[in-house]
């Protein structure tokens, strides 16, 4: 054994277990008052690059929730607009239903209805113009689809709104049709041959033309009898011609909801008996550019009662062909869109985006591609016919806005409400995560901190100790 005064190793060893347990101390005071694992780079320099990677997610996830709530009050600002117009046009539709009533209404009473409906489209144009979300327009097509006719000699209406063939409508293009089944008009050909042509004297007899009835002494001449069928027309939805030898029976519209029923009990014009016969429907492929790139889908017409020449999807997009372009042709450019959408960004990371299309509901916009040539902005309830085709135009009219508050109420439901759910789910388990990372578990810690304080104790009683022991020394002096 040895004794050295310059060198005290004793006390070297115990100051620097010392300084360790004090440093540990430190770290452990540090962990506890802030509740954190890892306060700087050093504590764990991986678990800080993970934890920091967290914390942006979680941030950001935050302010995608915040976007998501913004996008569902400029949703359901859209739908409070489009709300009070599908009231505006419920009264207009009333109003088109009593211009009809021509039996006790007269001229002046029919006018004040068509300054009514007019006074009714200038507020549905106002609310189409001043709809906004902050200083963004909704409905005045800038942030939706707007569509137009370019072959207005074939076609008497397009209607493209935001969805086709299961794709987002995102890019403006043209609208290409190709007719692949003309619509005809259902026809009888009789099958009696009058030797006298339109003179011939008709024998006695009835007849049931689609529900309307119709007889003959036996001294009508096939002409009178054929002008009083035609005369009913607009009731029978049938006209009837002479083809020199038989008399024929065609419908006034085309398609399979255009049919006769036609009763001769007597032979008179056709075996007696009932005969029966419809139209077909007009068939074509239409195509235009979607999220997807160029998109087709086949419109089919007559469908929920109507035209054979007005055809629709299953998205409701409609094109309504002219008599002049029902024919089967090749497929060309008749329309256009002019697509505009509104994006949000829905999640915390780059290309998690989605976009609402919002409909043009200008009046000159809603209607169109039932009456050739007409929309909203063009009803006259002044005639029969104008009262007539204004239900129509009308009627497609709520059609499309019924259809644009459906996409925007599924919008609001299935994407944003659903998103703030899920992404609720993320931000609580990435949360979850981080602070097994990050935060300190204050029960373990406590217990290091409590031994710690007995090291730090025990260290400082020994260094004492190791800086007494050089003073033994001494004894070997005296």
């Amino acid at each position: 054994m040895s004794f050295r005064v310059n060198t005290n190793l004793g006390a070297l060893n115990a100051l620097r277990n010392l300084n360790r347990t004090a440093a540990d101390f430190n770290k452990s005071v540090t962990r506890l008052s802030t509740g954190l694992r890892i306060t700087t780079a050093a504590d764990d320099p991986a678990g800080l690059i993970i934890s920091e990677s967290f914390r942006s997610q979680i941030s950001s996830i935050d302010q995608a929730v915040q976007n998501n709530q913004d996008a569902i009050n400029y949703a359901k600002t859209a739908e409070g607009a489009l709300d009070e117009v599908s009231r505006l046009l419920n009264d207009a539709r009333k109003l088109a239903i009593a211009s009809g009533n021509t039996g006790t209404l007269d001229a002046t009473a029919i006018q004040a209805n068509q300054t009514q409906i007019a006074s009714i489209l200038s507020s549905i144009d106002r609310i189409a113009n001043q709809t906004q979300f902050g200083n963004k327009k909704l409905l005045d097509g800038s942030a939706g689809i707007t569509s137009s006719v370019t072959n207005a000699t074939n076609y008497g209406g397009i209607n493209i709104g935001g969805t086709f063939g299961g794709y987002a409508v995102n890019a403006s293009g043209n609208v290409t049709v190709q007719v692949t089944t003309a619509a005809t008009r259902g026809a009888i050909t009789g099958s009696t041959t009058f030797g006298s042509g339109l003179a011939t004297v008709v024998g006695a007899g009835n007849f049931v033309v689609n529900g309307v009835a119709f007889s003959t002494n036996g001294t009508e001449t096939l002409q009178g009898l054929l002008s009083r069928f035609n005369n009913a027309s607009a009731q029978t939805g049938v006209t009837f011609d002479y083809d020199g030898t038989n008399v024929v029976l065609t419908t006034n519209g085309y398609g399979s909801n255009a049919k006769i029923s036609f009763t001769d009990t007597a032979g008179r014009i056709i075996a007696a008996g009932n005969q029966t016969a419809a139209g077909v429907d007009a068939i074509a492929t239409v195509t235009v550019t979607t999220a997807n790139g160029a998109t087709s889908a086949t419109f089919t017409g007559g469908r929920n009662g109507d035209s054979g020449l007005r055809l629709t999807d299953n998205y409701g997009n409609s094109v309504l062909l002219n008599e002049a372009g029902n024919a089967v042709a090749a497929a060309a450019a008749v329309g256009r869109i002019e697509a505009g959408s509104a994006q949000f960004q829905v999640g915390a990371n780059a290309g998690q985006t989605v976009s609402l299309s919002l409909m043009n509901m200008l009046s000159s916009q809603l209607g169109s591609g039932v009456v050739a040539g007409q929309t909203l902005a063009t009803i006259n309830v002044t005639t029969a016919t104008g009262a007539e085709d204004a239900v129509k135009v009308i009627d497609a009219a709520i059609s499309q806005v019924s259809k644009a508050r459906g996409e925007i109420g599924s919008f609001q439901r299935n994407v944003l409400e659903s998103n703030v759910r899920s992404l609720g789910i993320a931000r609580e388990n990435l949360t979850a995560t981080e602070s097994t990372i990050r935060d300190v578990d204050m029960a373990s810690e406590i217990t290091n901190f409590t031994r710690l304080q007995i090291l730090q104790q025990g260290g400082l009683a020994v260094l004492a100790q190791a800086n007494a022991s050089p003073q033994s020394v001494l004894s070997l002096l005296r």
